[in-house]
């Protein structure tokens, strides 16, 4: 039984902040090897397991300290059929996976979730191809097809909503939206932009999701920007347009180097943790609605203490 599906605190205007970006931190600074990025294959073994439970125990800590939620964000970027077959996961063991993703995250809240800090638990859905560079682009039809499979499984879990990461182009995010509300679970849009501001795609920020909502009755409880440096996006983050008031949500890169620039790195550029949180202040000062603030490539908790800090100061 999901224990906040039905009443997403974070929709009250509450603080929330998400974990950092926990593959570059399992790979640079943790020292695993994931292929494919999939961090979802770590629920193997009892000991990695246990690892991960304590990856997220240093945010609550930071939520704890200063009173704000917590969402916990399951391991499952790369749990879908293409990228789960490249490792051999079958349909079933799939499904499996994902709901042992969101068991592992309810043992967590019962462990740390305190009457300041409520703790949400969303299951992760990435993008069918690569993050960085798609190299084919779904019909809406098709991305709902493909990512429905994934979506049942967290609706028939304790999840309490579904966040899409890392999306590309508008087409797969109304897949996505259009799944979720068939399994009537809410769901979180979280698109990525290249050193332009622009989708991968070549679409801006606010043509997307004008274009996903129009598609979807607006059904996206609310949109966030991930896996982009905030220097990215500052100029398309202007104005007082509704558009832009759909946004809620942060998790940028450490980094100011492009997707293809990471994608080359050997070393991880994890930047400045305290010019990143003075960027998210900003932010917070333009949109009064921005409330759930996080990482992506290259931050850790480091990165999301200081942003939680630089937030709180203007909440």
């Amino acid at each position: 039984m999901s224990k906040y599906r039905y009443s997403l605190p974070q929709l009250n205007g509450k603080q929330f902040i998400t974990d950092g970006g926990m593959e570059t931190t399992l790979v640079f600074h943790d020292g695993y090897d994931l292929p494919y990025f999939a961090s979802f294959d770590l629920l193997k073994t009892v000991e990695d397991v246990e690892h991960l439970k304590r990856y997220y125990r240093k945010y609550a800590d930071i939520a704890h300290r200063n009173k704000v939620g917590f969402v916990l964000e399951s391991v499952t970027w790369r749990a879908s059929s293409d990228w789960g077959g490249l490792m051999g996961y079958s349909a079933t063991a799939l499904d499996a996976i994902n709901k042992q993703s969101i068991e592992m995250l309810v043992e967590l809240r019962r462990e740390l979730e305190t009457e300041d800090t409520p703790i949400i638990i969303s299951g992760c859905i990435g993008p069918r191809g690569d993050g960085y560079n798609p190299e084919s682009f779904m019909s809406a039809e098709e991305s709902q097809q493909y990512h429905q499979t994934q979506i049942q499984s967290f609706a028939s879990s304790p999840a309490d909503f579904v966040t899409a990461m890392t999306i590309t182009y508008a087409e797969e995010a109304i897949g996505i939206v259009r799944a979720a509300t068939a399994e009537n679970m809410p769901v979180v849009i979280s698109l990525t932009l290249e050193t332009d501001g622009r989708l991968p795609s070549g679409q801006s920020l606010k043509d997307a999701i004008k274009q996903i909502d129009a598609a979807t009755d607006a059904s996206a409880i609310y949109y966030m920007i991930n896996c982009a440096h905030p220097e990215h996006f500052e100029d398309e983050l202007v104005g007082d347009d509704d558009w832009l008031k759909r946004i809620h949500g942060i998790r940028a890169n450490a980094s100011n180097k492009s997707h293809a620039e990471l994608d080359e790195c050997e070393v991880l550029d994890d930047g400045d943790p305290v010019q990143l949180g003075e960027s998210y202040r900003a932010f917070s000062k333009k949109l009064p609605q921005l409330n759930v603030f996080g990482g992506c490539c290259g931050t850790d908790h480091r990165h999301v203490d200081a942003i939680c800090m630089a937030t709180q100061r203007v909440s």
